[in-house]
C-alpha cells in the first residue's frame, strides 16, 4: 500500500518527477505541506465515494467481511493529472456526505 501512496504522491507532483527540486528549506516544507493537504483531500472524497457505492444494498451484498477489511480510500486511478479540468466553483460535487443527506 505504501508503494501505491508513493506512486500517488508522484503523480500529485508530476511537475517535478515527484521530488523536491530545490534545497531551500522554507519551499520543502511548502511543497510538503501541500502535499499532505492534497492527500487529505483525496482521502476525504475517496472516502465518500466509498460510503456512497457502499450504500447502495446491491454492492453492500457483494461484499465479504473479509472484501471491507480490504478497503482503503488510499486510491487514485481516478485522478487526471494531465489535461485540462474544468471546476465549476457555482456547483457541488455529485457525493452525499456522512450523513448521508445530498447535498
Amino acid at each position: 500500500m505504501v508503494e501505491a501512496w508513493n506512486g500517488a504522491n508522484a503523480v500529485i507532483c508530476y511537475g517535478r518527477g515527484g521530488e523536491f527540486s530545490t534545497n531551500r528549506r522554507e519551499e520543502v516544507e511548502m511543497t510538503a505541506l501541500c502535499l499532505r493537504i492534497l492527500q487529505a483531500a483525496l482521502v476525504y472524497v475517496n472516502t465518500l465515494m466509498l460510503q456512497d457505492v457502499l450504500a447502495e444494498p446491491q454492492w453492500a451484498a457483494l461484499l465479504t467481511p473479509a472484501d471491507r477489511r480490504g478497503l482503503t480510500p488510499l486510491f487514485w486511478q481516478h485522478v487526471r493529472p494531465y489535461g485540462e479540468v474544468r471546476l465549476n466553483m457555482t456547483a457541488r460535487l455529485p457525493i452525499a456526505g456522512s450523513t448521508g443527506v445530498p447535498r
